[in-house]
């Protein structure tokens, strides 16, 4: 197949207007024309490497019938490569959870679930947000070999926490990027986490320890250090002012597009439950009842209008904060760029960023 007449945008290579061609879901050809008009914009597919859930489903009560009904609905947002992320559960619960996705992927011959998300338990019970606080615990040797598979991607900890070190070789010897969360530490404690070869932070900078000028904090060490920062570009989590300073500090480089969001994202206000927890949403803001913010209802889509909006980025970084970055930091394989020998993984745009087609493997799963 081909698609013609396209401005392309890589994020290593840049914009130029040209043709697409791609075979059994591999890119073949790459072919710049020298033209300045075009009539879509063609991105890699977009990468959520967080979310609880959304259109009602969440990831702690899926089945195969759920699982399928979410990558469809994500289509129209342009992902596609997302990871189920669970929130702190009982260790029966979250090992139920990646079998499922484990079985889910084997089956599918083409899939955009690329794995699964653990967002604690073992974080810190005084930065836990909308966690629930009966299933936050420390970290163990033993537990951790029991809920590890090849599937597990990417695990939310808190690095002052006992137990941390003790597992930091297991993970990374099971290939999971371990992601500085939910966590009180200062800045040394963030720095030597950092030197022990953790390089993210979950939806930074919020449920960390604050900036201050005399103890930087896990947000001044996130700033200070090389790491690959989430963020939840929605408005609500980070004011936009905030989003435009992290893009000038850290450049597009460092940022990773996330949604963060609950199974109440794509639906009406109302009430609805995280974790145990009664969350209730309210102009498309969700809150748990004394306030804190319980995830959210942003979709990819929007996340990736509001950053190009707020900071004014080129598209070519606009491709790197929405797939490339994640992608690199994940370790996933052949996504993120618009290159011989990647898979045809795309969203065609339109000039406004509003998502016309996505192509998994090639093959077209949504069309507008």
């Amino acid at each position: 197949m081909e698609i013609k007449n396209v401005l392309v945008v890589d994020p290593l290579k840049g914009e130029f207007v040209g043709d697409v061609l791609w075979e059994e879901g591999i890119v073949r050809k790459v072919t710049p024309k020298g033209a300045s008009t075009f009539d879509n914009i063609l991105m890699p597919g977009f990468v959520d490497p967080h979310t609880h859930g959304c259109f009602g489903i969440d990831t702690m009560s899926i089945d195969d019938e759920k699982l399928e009904r979410w990558e469809r609905f994500l289509y129209t947002q342009g992902v596609t490569s997302f990871i189920p992320t669970t929130i702190s559960a009982k260790k029966e619960d979250m090992i139920r959870v990646s079998n499922m996705i484990e079985e889910y992927v084997y089956k599918k011959s083409k899939t955009s679930v690329v794995g699964v998300h653990y967002e604690g338990p073992y974080i810190n019970i005084n930065k836990r947000g909308a966690q629930n606080p009966s299933a936050i615990r420390e970290a163990t040797s033993r537990e951790m070999e029991e809920i590890l598979s090849p599937h597990v991607k990417l695990i939310t900890m808190a690095p002052e926490l006992k137990g941390f070190y003790d597992v930091l070789p297991l993970l990374k010897e099971n290939g999971t990027v371990v992601s500085i969360g939910h966590s009180d530490a200062n800045f040394e404690e963030i720095r030597q986490a950092f030197l022990n070869g953790v390089n993210r932070i979950t939806h930074f900078p919020n449920a960390l320890k604050g900036f201050h000028h005399r103890e930087l904090g896990g947000s001044g060490a996130g700033l200070y250090f090389d790491f690959t920062l989430e963020m939840i570009v929605d408005g609500i989590h980070l004011d936009p002012n905030f989003v435009k300073l992290i893009y000038r500090l850290k450049g597009a480089e460092r940022i990773s597009l996330i949604t963060d969001s609950i199974s109440a994202a794509a639906l009406e206000d109302g009430e609805y439950e995280l974790g145990g927890l009664k969350v209730n949403v309210l102009e498309g803001k969700a809150t748990l009842q004394d306030g804190t913010l319980a995830g959210s209802t942003l979709l990819f889509s929007k996340a990736v209008k509001n950053f190009k909006k707020f900071t004014d980025c080129s598209l070519k970084e606009l491709a790197m904060v929405s797939s490339y970055n994640s992608a690199m930091n994940l370790n996933i394989q052949k996504i993120g760029r618009i290159e011989e020998g990647y898979l045809a993984n795309f969203v065609l745009l339109d000039k406004e960023l509003n998502v016309l087609e996505t192509y998994l493997y090639g093959e077209k799963v949504y069309q507008r």
